[in-house]
């Protein structure tokens, strides 16, 4: 294979790129296609019949029982792998062994992560903190067959909903509500990611290859990445679709028009998932290009048809994304002119610590860490000789680029949330690191007495497998503890958690009585109310229209949010019930119909009022504090109960809260 860059420094080619000298394509489109549409299915099927088993352990929590039995159960899963990586299994069909190979796959993602919530119907993190608004998503799309906005009603959505359509259907498949379908929707997702991460791998690599670089992408999801389930796929397929953009680019001949399609089918995906990976995926495949046509052009090539054979390569790229794009985000384009007046928006107002600093995974103490250095060393040192350690430097490049870029982009008030690109890195570095660490192996084999080949391979495999079951266990007793500790503290909208505790001092005890209360007071479905209220975990559970969203950091820019809270604020000051309805007909928002406010004179509640508040019934809002951490600031506005004597309102006392609704 020629250098893939000039000057080489390396001589002979990288085993990872053998057999197919003129190709780096190694499945055909029918394959491919039929692969990854069947193994989906297994994936899905597979996960979803281990955790209707796994929900019938019923351990009551708390307990180390859960996770024994998810460290053991997945570690079996990877024994078995791993021996049939190391010794093979040649004489069955390839058929049964591409079967087989999804059956373990999704049987150990789903071990690891279904196990240790087996009592919970929570997915890992609860209801608490962002699952709100994913729970919230969920919920609204299971309430509608079409796209919208999570919180506000008649306008349409920001943020993509693609994966959360698809969850709506499978809620109204099983017949349960969106919030209780997210957990078993969310696993067999992370199954169905697992087994396309080794289709796309085999697209690129040899089989044996793919399904170490697919375990290896399993488990840094673990780590870091199955907690955004929507986010997840995007990120764990970007490193293999990288390598077929590099070589659909780089290839002096006709690029396979099926491969360029394939690459804008993935940048559509995640155009209609996750926006940030969008975007770094269509910086990554631009800057794949630019270094193409650079080192083209000092090599001697013309520049102009350089130039124009890239551009014709990433043109259908282009195309395949944009048109997937626009199931989505059409809506949302044609309510704003297509961005000729697109308003801001605050969700890229977040700088953690993680964010503000450069990652550097390498050099971590732990066993995940050192692959990560293994990975970086094996990239540097065949990027000049291999398709896919080039590709997959790019990766790592583009996303310390991504950091610089965000960094940059706090002079304009704003991030580019480089921090959640952490995960790409992790997975591209780990997945390097096997892929340098079976080079360094074949290395040892070749130069070594033949006799001691065997032993080789047998300390490797036991070295590996030693490493992976390491990882896995770090993942589940230490990284998504706090997460699973959440799963089974939080409250059900049945007003108890997983433990079967109901304590009234905590506010989600009383959820099941203010949705009762809402329901009577109205008289209405959940979808037929707007609210306004200080318990915005009612709209995770319930399909209630939200007046105004938690944070402006997760509201719609076309809502309008701080023009919302100046009319919160508006309201507060009506003096009288007259007043206060005025001030309602004659909003230019949709107004609620439903008031969930407060009482501090509860014997529930733990809000204190200001001297010069007393008695008044409490609204709390949320202003942006961005860049400061946290970047939300709290604060409270005050209603005259007053304002609510009035036949035009029905009131109901609920433990912490008074309820109010319009007649």
């Amino acid at each position: 294979m020629a250098g893939i860059l000039p000057s080489p420094l390396l001589t002979g080619p990288s085993p990872i790129d053998e057999p197919r000298r003129n190709s780096a394509v190694r499945l055909p489109l029918r394959s491919t296609v039929v692969e990854l549409v069947l193994g989906a299915f297994v994936a899905a099927l597979v996960s979803l019949v281990l955790q209707f088993a796994i929900a019938r352990l019923s351990i009551s929590e708390p307990s180390f029982a859960p996770e024994a039995l998810a460290a053991v159960s997945s570690a079996l899963v990877l024994a078995v792998l791993f021996l049939l990586l190391a010794f093979g299994h040649r004489r069955s069909p390839r058929w049964a062994r591409v079967f087989g190979t999804w059956v373990a796959l999704s049987a150990f993602s789903t071990f690891a992560l279904a196990i240790p919530l087996q009592a919970t119907r929570f997915y890992y993190g609860g209801s608490s903190v962002d699952n709100g608004f994913r729970l919230q998503y969920m919920t609204r799309m299971a309430a509608t067959p079409g796209l919208a906005d999570l919180n506000y009603a008649d306008t349409s959505p920001y943020y993509p909903g693609g994966w959360f359509w698809l969850g709506g259907r499978f809620a109204n498949l099983i017949g349960w509500e969106g919030w209780a379908a997210y957990k078993p929707y969310a696993l067999a997702w992370v199954a169905v990611t697992t087994v396309v991460a080794f289709t796309l791998w085999s697209v690129v690599v040899r089989r044996r290859l793919a399904l170490l670089a697919a375990v290896v992408t399993a488990l840094a999801g673990m780590l870091h990445g199955i907690e955004e389930p929507y986010a997840w796929p995007s990120a764990a397929w970007l490193a293999p679709v990288a390598v077929l953009a590099w070589h659909a680019l780089r290839r002096q001949e006709r690029a396979p028009r099926w491969a360029l399609v394939c690459i804008g089918g993935y940048v559509g995906f995640a155009a209609i998932t996750y926006t940030l990976h969008f975007a770094f995926a269509v910086l990554m495949v631009v800057l794949m290009a630019v270094l193409i046509g650079a080192f083209r052009v000092h090599q001697g090539q013309r520049l102009w048809p350089t130039v124009r054979q890239l551009f014709l390569r990433l043109l259908p790229i282009g195309i395949v994304s944009l048109v997937i794009a626009l199931l989505v985000w059409l809506p949302y384009l044609l309510s704003t002119n297509f961005l000729l007046a697109n308003p801001r928006s605050a969700a890229q107002h977040y700088l953690p610590e993680d964010g503000a600093f450069l990652p550097v995974p390498m050099l971590e103490g732990t066993a995940f860490g050192v692959l990560c250095l293994a990975g970086l060393v094996w990239l540097l040192l065949r990027c000049r000789r291999s398709e896919v350690a080039a590709a997959m430097l790019t990766t790592v490049l583009a996303v310390y680029g991504w950091f610089v870029l965000s960094t940059l982009a706090l002079i304009a008030k704003t991030t580019l949330l480089a921090f959640r690109l952490n995960v790409i890195l992790d997975v591209t570095l780990a997945v390097a690191g096997v892929f340098g660490l079976l080079e360094l192996i074949g290395y040892l084999r070749q130069k070594l007495d033949a006799r001691y080949a065997l032993r080789i391979s047998m300390v490797a495999t036991a070295l590996g497998l030693l490493g992976a079951i390491t990882i896995n266990q770090g993942a589940i007793g230490l990284a998504l503890q706090p997460s699973v500790d959440r799963a089974y503290a939080d409250y059900y909208p049945t007003g108890d958690n997983a433990m079967g505790q109901r304590d009234p001092q905590k506010l989600g005890s009383w959820t099941p009585a203010e949705v009762a209360a809402i329901a009577e007071l109205t008289g209405r479905r959940p979808e037929h109310n707007v609210l306004l209220t200080t318990d915005y975990k009612l709209m995770s559970f319930k399909s209630y229209w939200g007046f105004q969203q938690e944070t402006p950091h997760y509201a719609n820019p076309l809502a309008d949010y701080q023009e919302r809270a100046a009319e919160i604020r508006r309201w507060t000051t009506a003096k009288t019930a007259d007043e206060l309805l005025g001030m309602l007909r004659h909003s230019r928002f949709k107004t609620p119909n439903v008031f969930v406010l407060t009482n501090p004179e509860s014997q529930y509640s733990t809000v204190e009022l200001p001297d010069d508040e007393a008695g008044k019934l409490v609204l709390q809002l949320k202003d942006d504090a961005f860049p400061q951490l946290p970047n939300v600031r709290d604060y409270d506005v005050y209603f005259d109960p007053a304002v609510f004597d009035s036949p035009a309102f029905a009131k109901r006392e609920v433990g912490p809260y008074t309820i109010i609704a319009l007649r």
